[in-house]
């Protein structure tokens, strides 16, 4: 094999790579847009109506970190640090789940779970007093 034909395939497989890693960037993060109807409670802030971007905190280290931003994503509102929440059977689409509450105040977010996944986030739960 020439220098030339190696030089030729190594660029090649390099080219292979990066044509390959941008296509799983989202999955990564698992970065969602939702918008909310009403006010929905998160812990240590409720959150008006309107639209917010929810992704994995960027560590390759811990997975359970759900940041929660405004819909331009120039403002993060919390970092919630949640646990693996398993289901049987994924869906195509996002599914929230919510907690139920005393009519008249806010939803409160459980779970989060990204489209495909059997493994969502859920907020670790609040300890009894």
């Amino acid at each position: 094999m020439t220098n030339t034909l190696k030089t030729v395939m190594a660029v090649l497989c390099v080219g292979v790579l990066f044509a390959v890693l941008p296509l799983t960037a989202d999955t990564w993060d698992k970065k969602t847009v939702v918008t909310f109807s009403g006010p929905v409670a998160l812990p240590g802030m409720t959150l008006p109506a309107g639209t917010y971007v929810f992704k994995l905190l960027n560590s390759p280290s811990d997975r359970h970190f759900v940041q929660v931003f405004n819909e331009n994503q120039d403002h993060l509102y919390t970092t919630i640090r949640t646990i693996p929440k398993y289901r049987i059977s994924p869906t195509d689409q996002t599914v929230l789940n919510f907690s139920e509450v005393a009519p008249g105040k806010a939803q409160e977010l459980r779970a989060w779970f990204y489209p495909g996944d059997n493994f969502g986030q859920e907020r670790v739960p609040r300890k009894e007093k």
